[in-house]
C-alpha cells in the first residue's frame, strides 16, 4: 500500500523550519545535505498538492464542458 503523503500545510510547515535551520549556517555539511535533500522532497509534495488543488478548482469552473477563467475576488456579496 502506497504512503499517503501529509497535508499540504504540515509539508509546508516543515520546510519552513528546515529553511530557518538551513540559514543559521552552523550546521555540518553532511546535516546541510540531508536537509537540504528532504527540503527538495518537501518542495516536490508541495508543488503536487498545489498542481492537484488548481486541477480540481479548474474542473470545478467548467461550464458545460467548457472550461471557463473567471477572476478571483474575495468579495462576499
Amino acid at each position: 500500500m502506497a504512503k499517503k503523503p501529509p497535508p499540504f500545510e504540515d509539508s509546508l510547515s516543515e520546510l519552513e523550519q528546515l529553511i530557518e535551520r538551513m540559514e543559521q549556517g552552523n550546521l555540518p555539511l553532511e546535516e546541510s545535505l540531508q536537509l537540504f535533500e528532504r527540503g527538495v522532497q518537501l518542495t516536490r509534495s508541495c508543488q503536487k498538492s498545489l498542481k492537484e488543488a488548481e486541477q480540481k478548482v479548474s474542473i470545478l469552473l467548467e461550464e458545460n464542458g467548457e472550461p471557463t477563467l473567471k477572476p478571483f475576488t474575495d468579495d462576499v456579496e
